[in-house]
């Protein structure tokens, strides 16, 4: 990632409904270049909904989302410089590490590092090709982390990316998210539990 490229994640007055039905509303957040914010709040007040409507899983019904990158009018489409990482790992059971992250690879674009190389950095080579049903639910949610390194894009939404992890590896995913950070990446995560990195914005859910 370059790190002489400044880019903003902005989000005015956001709303997401479904059908008659308000999930979300009035949301704004300005997020920059080395910055992580962490979306908090009691179960069922839009954390997971927020992620999934940056990521475009949900119609915006009104407000806006853009990307900008430095200083410059033009927006570039927030699909393409995003990952997301649900609260559930989406891995197919019945294949590999490998082949579970090479799907990824058919569509995420360039600057590729291989199924090992990525695993690797979450001390998980050795299960390069074991079908994910036999590993554990750490491992699993290991896997799925994974998927943010196979390919650099700048902003990361994390849903719960704690779930399942050990401390070692919450560690391990903090300096991940950290070196992320430190190279211009943006991050936003909605967690019941705080990463602990700092800095941190908090955007508070269910407040008034």
């Amino acid at each position: 990632m370059d790190n002489t490229q400044r880019s903003h994640l902005l989000i005015e007055d956001l709303s997401v409904a479904r059908g008659e039905r308000i999930l979300l509303g009035g949301i704004s957040l300005r997020l920059s270049s080395g910055q992580i914010a962490e979306v908090t709040g009691p179960n069922g007040v839009g954390k997971s909904t927020l992620l999934r409507a940056i990521a475009g899983f949900f119609p915006v019904r009104s407000g806006r989302m853009s990307w900008v990158e430095s200083e410059a009018a033009d927006s570039a489409p927030l699909a393409e410089r995003l990952h997301y990482v649900g609260h559930l790992d989406g891995l197919k059971s019945a294949l590999t590490a490998r082949e579970n992250l090479e799907i990824g690879l058919g569509f995420l674009g360039r600057d590729r590092r291989t199924p090992l190389q990525a695993l690797d950095r979450m001390e998980l080579a050795h299960v390069l090709d074991l079908p994910v049903g036999y590993l554990s639910a750490g491992q699993r949610r290991r896997v799925a982390l994974a998927r943010l390194l196979i390919v650099d894009r700048p902003l990361w939404l994390l849903d719960e990316p704690l779930t399942a992890l050990d401390r070692h590896a919450r560690a391990l995913l903090n300096a991940i998210v950290a070196g992320h950070l430190g190279s211009g990446g943006l991050t936003l995560a909605a967690t019941h539990e705080p990463l602990g990195l700092p800095g941190t914005i908090q955007v508070r859910l269910g407040t008034r």
